[in-house]
């Protein structure tokens, strides 16, 4: 994730992800892989695209692999382009595709796609990053998804180097550089690669799940020690496989799918997979936004299924509404989801509380990224979503919405569902808690400033009158969110093992915590309105 990505954006209400990463290798063998391609081992790069389209809901503004060949002069290569996977690997040109495989073949590779908010879009900012040396070991490529909280502060001390320089303003190539600092610090002897990353793992702080291919055919795969995001594995016969989530291991036909464990990696050397564990173990912090808004509804991540979890959160929802008892629930009233990641909960809420849950919004699915965030708010708002009036006209609507984060494309669609679909009321229900506070492991929200539940609710918990407010703002009858005591619940996991930072403002590390000092600061006036957190001087650094 670049740093730079992390700005504010006051365009869209719609969440980014930071990244999505695979990794493929053919083990040697006499016993062809069941699932590969049938042109043989060195086709296996093939994998990565189809991986890819798999974890597209993580980024779509890049996508890129490596391969490893020990057949050719350049031992590694690398494709990348700014785009979807479909557009980077011109899946839909197919002579263009195959020119694009065939010289970029291998028996292991690696993939990446990339979202970013602002920033520089152009492919050199796209992963993986390679960095050739003469050196087979230092030769390398490697793609990562998170962010490092403590970026400022690991930016600074290599400048303090006399001889480095830093091209890019992301935490990619800070990365990058201390891994080749880490490779190269033995000399001319060849590093242990466990050894290497456990001494990163001392330095990073923040979200690092991260893969790694050299030019000897050596590849890791990591999960930071307090697994932030999902890193999931598997294998069958010679084939060894890793992704950001499971559905893109599910869809190769791989039938056993499992987590990595937080600080653990997987170490493929001399063609043997083993797993090593380079940081003792710590306080686990799962992003729960992974199973609320970012993962593809088909995964399941460390034990627990995305569907289930947000069915979980719409039953909630449905048993505080007949707690509440504002909206009467009888034939004038209808549930509807704003798609698509909302449909689980609105779903389930539905189910409950006997109301029917229609498709009262359609959603656009061929507008192109770059078409759509070109126009106005109001003009996005209307070529993503087209209220369908006979479902709404004369209802009483519960707006299902699965988190609101700075509220522009609410704000807009509620008018419509109003003018265009004709609703009679409109009562929002939220299946997640208001976002209180910035995240610095992935996600881009990076200031107080450009989040809406905070210019209304003085503590962690909102009052009705509060609420009320929120509601006249956006034009909703009324609003709701569920309680943080929710979350747990529905992702049936301990409260201690979740990073909910960002709805309780208790942060998992150090320098989150400091981030977060600053950030109310830029929100109290104490830097200018455009700062983000991020732009602030760094702790003083001894070289």
């Amino acid at each position: 994730m670049d740093a730079t990505d992390q700005c504010a954006t006051e365009t869209s209400d719609e969440l980014r992800h930071n990244c999505g990463i695979a990794a493929i290798y053919h083990l040697p063998s006499e016993t062809p892989a069941r699932l590969a391609p049938s042109a043989g081992p060195e086709q296996v790069s093939r994998l990565i695209p189809r991986m890819l389209l798999d974890l597209q809901n993580r980024g779509q503004l890049a996508a890129g692999m490596t391969a490893f060949n020990p057949a050719r002069s350049r031992l590694l290569d690398t494709f990348k382009q700014i785009g979807t996977v479909i557009e980077a690997f011109r899946l839909n040109h197919q002579a263009k595709y195959e020119s694009i495989m065939q010289e970029h073949c291998g028996r292991a590779a690696i993939g990446h796609v990339r979202y970013a908010t602002c920033g520089a879009n152009d492919r050199t900012h796209a992963q993986p990053f390679e960095r050739e040396h003469g050196c087979r070991w230092k030769w390398f490529s490697f793609a990562f998804n998170g962010q490092l909280a403590n970026y400022a502060e690991l930016r600074e001390k290599l400048l303090s180097q006399t001889d480095y320089h830093v091209v890019r303003d992301t935490d990619t190539e800070v990365i990058m550089h201390y891994l080749s600092h880490e490779l190269s610090s033995h000399g001319d002897a060849k590093p242990d690669l466990v050894e290497v990353f456990r001494r990163l793992a001392e330095q990073f702080d923040g979200a690092y799940n991260l893969v790694f291919l050299n030019a000897m055919g050596d590849m890791v795969i990591l999960r930071d020690p307090q697994g932030f995001h999902p890193l999931c594995w598997a294998q069958d016969g010679p084939l060894f496989a890793a992704a950001s989530e499971s559905v893109a291991l599910l869809n190769l036909g791989f039938k056993q799918v499992q987590s990595l464990e937080p600080g653990q990696m997987v170490l493929i050397q001399d063609g043997v997979v083993s797993f090593h564990r380079f940081h003792p173990p710590t306080r686990v912090s799962h992003c729960f936004f992974e199973w609320v808004y970012f993962a593809n509804a088909a995964s399941n991540l460390d034990g627990r299924s995305v569907y289930l979890a947000r069915s979980a959160l719409g039953r909630e929802l449905a048993a505080q509404e007949r707690a509440q008892n504002i909206v009467p629930l009888d034939k004038d009233t209808v549930i509807v989801p704003v798609p698509d990641t909302a449909k689980a909960a609105a779903d389930a809420m539905a189910h409950e509380l006997g109301l029917p849950c229609l498709e009262g919004l359609m959603r656009n699915r061929y507008v192109g990224r770059t078409f759509i965030e070109g126009q106005n708010r109001a003009e996005r708002v209307q070529l993503k979503y087209t209220p369908v009036r006979e479902v709404l006209e004369g209802k009483r609507v519960l707006l299902i919405e699965d988190t609101v984060v700075r509220s522009t494309t609410l704000k807009t669609l509620l008018h419509d569902l109003r003018s265009r679909g004709l609703a009679r009321e409109i009562h929002v229900r939220v299946a997640c808690p208001p976002i209180m506070a910035p995240c610095f492991y992935g996600i881009d929200m990076s200031t107080v400033r450009e989040l809406f539940a905070p210019r209304f609710i003085k503590g962690l918990i909102p009052t009705r009158e509060e609420e009320n407010a929120m509601a006249r703002e956006l034009g909703a009858d009324s609003f709701r969110y569920l309680p943080v005591s929710s979350i747990a619940s529905a992702l049936d996991k301990p409260e201690s093992s979740l990073c909910r930072a960002c709805v309780t403002g208790e942060y998992p590390t150090e320098t989150g915590e400091r981030l977060y000092q600053l950030s109310l600061i830029h929100n109290n006036g104490g830097c200018s309105p455009g700062a983000r957190t991020y732009e602030v001087a760094p702790s003083p650094v001894t070289p």
